[in-house]
């Protein structure tokens, strides 16, 4: 009975009503979607982080099987993953991707990595790997197109006993091991890391916005289920109304949202971040994720639309007449206070979860903040009016914060990422190259000898270059020009000379620190997309919802003479006082939370992405808004007030 009756209420609202239904689908439909995107990007870099475990050797005293260890090549200003591996016994289970452990001498070369070794001369890539014994599968590479070699030698071979460095960013000293499982590197850590802040920062608004579907045209339903209690409906049949229809159109919503989020999959993994671009398959959440998603955001809507019914409940009559509900208190605002007073205090440590829980409070208390801060501003608006327009718009805001709230709330979340991220943007590491040259750390008392050495390899290559020892080590300068071409030729002569060592430039050596840096840029501008266009279809959802909630005020302010232009004046002077200060406050207050995490000075990048996204996105959420001016016209194109 109780769908029933649902489905011809919304039958009996006209085309106008089911408007109203598709607002709230389509917004729901925004959320999944992005919900799912921030979802899979986090399970995406956990698999990463499984997949590139293997390389990263976990030592173990007893039942070893290997000895691994694992450096970093370059070629064409790209880096290659060399992996060395020694069996030490003939059990040892075989390496992802290969179908046997590799044989001393013999190497196994990633797909990307044995076509360019095709295409490039041997001298500048092939001749570094002359036993080339088959192709590396998927389950080895982190990302496709990867460069990975997988080198195999004797247990006592000179690679496997050599002396290396353990800074983890030049690679991975030899060590024995019980496994080829491993554990994730440091870097797959700090994506990981990375990949949580920027999760809260885009699931925050999307709950938000997902919990204000279900209020969306909440005016034009209050009435209708207040009629209902007032001719009889008990509290029961009304809660179950409401959720009967919140939780129908919310599913509806939801499963758009998912096939939405699959036809997207193709182009999201494109995004070049850690290196490389994506596998499919690791964008796509399993099942259990996904109906994880399709029960949580229905279930959250229907809560969200049960949590708006305790005014019909409870006073159903006043609904009726149309009463302004008492003002909310200021405790709201207090609760902000405190938590950005305590703000330094919960992110002093370095735990991931205090501070993914310390930004979702600060969004929490923000979007608790808004609703009095908006009734402020229409006070203010209200008693400063010079016009028609601003005095509709100041006592419109005064008669119902939480529906104005829900119209700008998208903006100003997004203004607190913006704020937050814009500080912590990077720009670049200070400082240039310095001279191309290669370098190479000798053993010690060898230091000598290994540049002798490297003078004949380089005269054989037909590199010219001046070979100098500072200290342990070897510096070979180009003693005239030297384009990429004959760096190659010298990094392939060069290779192998000190065992388990590879000659670096200082890009090398400061590469992984530039691709951190340019994939927290991407990173900034992925999550601040997510974040206003989330703003936009909030500003142009609620907006539409907002017209089709009062068009009976509409309808009985045209009655009385009040012109159109009027009309829209206000509506856009309710929009766009309280977006501007809600904005702009929300900013200051991510600026304020960035502050802990700032490392030196403030980047004129980060600046400037600040406010390039500021202005793109208030200019797309005052456009967005401005497409509800039809939608005024339309209702209120036949005055007469319809009592449904």
């Amino acid at each position: 009975m109780n769908l029933d009756l649902t489905w011809r209420l919304l039958k009996g609202g006209g085309r106008k009503g089911l408007l109203g239904a598709w607002l709230t689908l389509g917004a729901v439909a925004v959320s999944t979607a992005l919900l799912l995107f921030a979802v899979a990007a986090n399970l995406a870099f956990d698999a990463r982080a499984e997949r590139g475990a293997w390389r990263n050797p976990v030592p173990a005293a007893e039942d070893t099987v290997a000895v691994e260890a694992s450096r970093f090549d370059y070629v064409r200003d790209q880096v290659i993953t060399v992996v060395d591996l020694a069996a030490l016994r003939p059990d040892a289970a075989s390496p992802p991707g290969l179908p046997r452990f590799p044989k001393p001498g013999e190497t196994w070369l990633s797909p990307a990595l044995a076509e360019l070794a095709r295409e490039l001369p041997p001298a500048e890539l092939g001749d570094r790997y002359p036993r080339r014994a088959g192709v590396l599968g998927d389950e080895a590479l982190v990302y496709p197109g990867e460069l990975v070699a997988v080198v195999g030698h004797a247990p006592d071979a000179p690679a496997m006993t050599a002396e290396r460095s353990d800074d983890w960013i030049v690679g991975k000293p030899p060590v024995r091991v019980a496994s080829l499982a491993g554990t994730p590197s440091e870097d797959a850590e700090a994506y990981k890391v990375l990949a949580v802040i920027a999760s809260v920062l885009m699931v925050v608004p999307l709950l938000v916005f997902g919990g204000a579907a279900a209020r969306l045209t909440v005016a034009r339903r209050d009435r209708r289920l207040a009629a209902l209690r007032l001719v009889g409906a008990t509290p029961g049949q009304v809660v179950r109304m409401t959720v009967a229809e919140a939780v129908l159109v919310a599913l509806a919503g939801a499963l758009t949202g998912a096939v939405a989020f699959a036809l997207a999959v193709p182009y999201l993994t494109r995004i070049e971040i850690q290196g490389g671009a994506w596998f499919a398959g690791d964008l796509f959440p399993g099942l259990a994720v996904l109906a994880g998603v399709l029960v949580a955001v229905p279930l959250l809507v229907g809560l969200s639309a049960v949590a708006g019914l305790r005014r019909v409940v409870v006073s159903p009559l006043g609904v009726a007449r149309r009463e302004t509900p008492p003002g909310m208190r200021f405790v709201r605002v207090l609760a902000l206070l405190v938590v950005l007073a305590a703000f330094p205090m919960l992110t002093q440590g370095t735990s991931v979860a205090i501070v993914a829980v310390a930004l979702g409070l600060a969004f929490l208390c923000l979007n608790l903040a808004g609703p009095w801060v908006v009734g402020l501003i229409g006070r203010i608006t209200a008693g400063t009016a010079r016009g028609p327009a601003r005095l509709l718009a100041g006592r419109r805001l005064v008669d119902d914060p939480r529906s104005a709230w829900r119209t700008v709330s998208g903006v100003a979340l997004t203004g607190f990422v913006a704020g937050f991220l814009g500080l912590l943007s990077p720009g670049a590491f200070a400082g240039d190259d310095g001279p191309l040259q290669l370098r190479l750390l000798a053993p010690a008392g060898q230091a000598e000898q290994v540049a002798g050495q490297a003078r004949e390899r380089l005269a054989a290559a037909k590199v010219p270059a001046v070979v100098t020892v500072v200290k342990r080590t070897v510096v070979a300068a180009p003693s005239g020009p030297l384009d990429i071409a004959a760096m190659d030729r010298a990094r392939t002569a060069l290779a192998g000379l000190v065992p388990g060592r590879t000659p670096t430039t200082e890009a090398d050596e400061r590469g992984f620190g530039d691709q951190l840096l340019a994939d927290v840029r991407v990173g900034t501008i992925v999550v601040l997309s997510v974040s206003f266009l989330v703003a936009i279809a909030s500003a142009g959802i609620t907006a539409a919802s907002s017209v089709l909630d009062r068009r009976q005020t509409y309808g009985l302010l045209r009655l009385a003479g009040t012109p159109l232009e009027v009309l829209d004046r206000a509506r856009r002077a309710e929009t766009l006082i309280p977006l501007g200060v809600m904005g702009g406050g929300a900013i200051l207050v991510g600026a304020f939370c960035a502050t802990p995490f700032m490392i030196g000075g403030v980047s004129v990048a980060g600046v400037v992405t600040l406010v390039v996204c500021v202005v793109l996105g208030f200019a797309g959420v005052i456009g967005a808004g401005a497409l509800s001016r039809p939608l005024l016209r339309s209702v209120t194109a036949d005055p007469a007030p319809r009592p449904d």
